[in-house]
């Protein structure tokens, strides 16, 4: 990678969170702290490259399309002057840095490096805003908004029932989605039912579950800002603790989010119009399960419409 300041060479700042959209969503505090505190640096954010759209209302940052820790980041050693590790604390995320050679690394504490102890049960806004604090950058956990979309909402006031999750331990189950649609629209909601393409058989059958046809179903149709449109326009989003849910945070759009394997203590909304619904006492923990965890099944219909009945809702 090149990069150029007039005739003098731009110093480089490099953020590795290779992560998914919640995990970004997560970081913008830190984001935010960083990009005030390096006014004058190129600033990098090394992640899969469909997340552009949504890094870009974040302000400030260029994507570095990097494919998670199992390729090396595509950056010419040596070019990075700061390697901020906003991905986590082992190793492999630490190789990875330290193969670009940067001039300085913010990370937590490590082997010949100092900075804070990695603390587990910690917001993620939290977490990565006391990375900063420690290193001397002010750092405001509560910064987590974004900028307006660049487009406007497919669908301007929309109740968005985001049904699908990247994972089978965070699917609550289509049956329970379609009845709180049915009632939802029942009730004068305009339900819609977004979801990425792979998700969209799963969002055609909640779809015909609830009653509802075919046009209702976004799942699949929507680009990553058009989808971004449409939660920060949304009436309600209701949705597993996935990106959705972190946008629905990020733009206060009332929601109710379903939290299954992850604890809400790490990954939960922040206050505002948002209900988080689980049982943690039933929570097996297993992201990665091909089956909803105890903890999202504990949740019923009724939990769901009456967290909707008590939301502020235009």
């Amino acid at each position: 990678m090149e990069a150029s300041n007039g005739n003098q060479e731009q110093p480089v700042l490099l953020v590795l969170r290779a992560l998914k959209l919640g995990d970004l969503l997560v970081a913008v505090p830190a984001l935010r702290a960083l990009r005030r505190a390096y006014p004058d640096h190129r600033l990098l954010y090394a992640a899969q490259g469909w997340l552009a759209g949504a890094l870009e209302l974040v302000g400030g940052y260029e994507l570095l399309p990097t494919h998670g820790l199992d390729v090396p980041i595509p950056i010419e050693p040596g070019r990075v002057d700061v390697a901020v590790n906003l991905h986590g604390s082992g190793p492999e995320s630490d190789d990875r840095l330290a193969e670009i050679k940067p001039r300085t690394i913010v990370g937590h504490h490590a082997d010949g490096r100092p900075g804070p102890v990695w603390i587990k049960d910690i917001h993620e806004r939290e977490r990565w805003t006391r990375l900063l604090q420690w290193h001397g950058i002010e750092a405001e956990p509560a910064d987590y908004r974004l900028l307006p979309p660049a487009v406007p909402s497919p669908c301007p006031g929309a109740t968005v029932l985001h049904v699908g999750a990247a994972y089978g331990s965070r699917l609550w189950p289509a049956e329970r989605f379609g009845e709180v649609a049915r009632t939802l629209a029942a009730d004068g909601h305009n339900v819609v039912f977004t979801g990425s393409t792979a998700e969209r058989p799963r969002a055609l059958d909640v779809a015909r579950l609830s009653g509802l046809g075919e046009n209702h179903v976004l799942a699949g149709t929507l680009g990553l800002t058009e989808f971004v449109a449409a939660v920060a326009e949304a009436r309600l989003v209701v949705s597993a603790d996935t990106g959705a849910a972190h946008l629905a945070s990020a733009y206060s759009r009332p929601s109710v989010v379903l939290f299954g394997p992850a604890p809400v203590e790490v990954w939960g909304p922040p206050p505002g119009p948002h209900v988080v619904l689980t049982d943690a006492q039933a929570r097996r923990g297993d992201t990665f399960a091909a089956t909803p965890d105890p903890a999202l099944l504990a949740v019923s219909v009724a939990d769901v419409l009456t967290a909707v009945r008590g939301l502020p809702l235009s």
